[in-house]
Parts: C-alpha cells; structure tokens; sequence
C-alpha cells in the first residue's frame, strides 16, 4: 500500500492511504510514571507509555481501557484526555496519537506487546519510545 499516491484510493481495496489513529496512557503514582519495555517494532526493546492503535468500531476511550489491560493488566478507572500529537515523525506510519491521563485500580502485571513494566521516576526517565517524552513533558506542564 506504500506505493500508492496521496489521495488517491488504493486499486485492488479502495481504501485511502490515511494516518491511523493510536491512545497512550500516563499512569501516574505520586512523582513516578507507569512504563512498559516494548516488546515489538517499533522501538523494540524501549521504554514507552502502554498504547496502541485504535480498532475497527472503538472509541478512543475504550482503546485505552483496552490497550491498558492488554499491556499492565490493569482496569482503567477514570481517564482525561489530555492532548493530541499530529507530528508525522512521530511515528514511523505517521499515526496520530491521543493521550489520556489514566487512573487504574488492580495488580500490575506485563502482557501482550509489553516484556516488562517499571515504575519511572518523572525526573529520571529512560530514553523513550516516539514522543512519549514529549507527551510526559506535557503531563507535568497541567500538574
């Protein structure tokens, strides 16, 4: 599907070549911030925020709710969305991200695309996968 031209429809499925859409979590617990080591590509092997891409017929709420359990095993008690992140070089498919300041209530534990998790201390964090730096700057910015 790379090789099809902007705005024009895809011949063979008639789909559009269009920027998918993803949600990140920030978990926060006191002065430290809920990570994952990712466990696939992109940024194999790197320190980001639990998220994904939103599926077929899902809201941007539940695609949090869903991606959070899915990643940490934890249930999503409340959330607030807190921005939107457009920049094409975030992401290596230029998906367009919304993060949402999570609560979660239930045990921790690692899953899906997450091979490990760790509790980050908000003024020594590792380096990060795609903008999640950014986006945990931006966090700290509406304390």
């Amino acid at each position: 599907m790379n090789s099809i031209p902007k705005n024009k429809p895809c011949p063979h499925c008639g789909r559009y070549k269009n920027r998918a859409a993803t949600v990140d979590a920030v978990i926060i617990k006191g002065d430290k911030v809920l990570l994952i080591k990712r466990g696939s590509e992109p940024f194999r092997n790197y320190w980001g925020l639990p998220g994904g891409y939103v599926d077929w017929d899902e809201t941007l709420e539940d695609a949090v709710k869903r991606e959070v359990k899915e990643e940490v095993g934890a249930t999503v008690i409340s959330l607030k969305q807190m921005g939107i992140y457009s920049d094409p070089k975030r992401h290596p498919q230029q998906t367009i991200d919304v993060s949402y300041e999570v609560d979660i209530e239930g045990e921790i534990k690692a899953g899906d695309d997450a091979k490990e998790y760790k509790w980050f201390d908000l003024k020594e964090l590792p380096q990060l996968a795609f903008d999640h730096r950014q986006i945990i700057e931006d966090y700290l910015k509406m304390r």
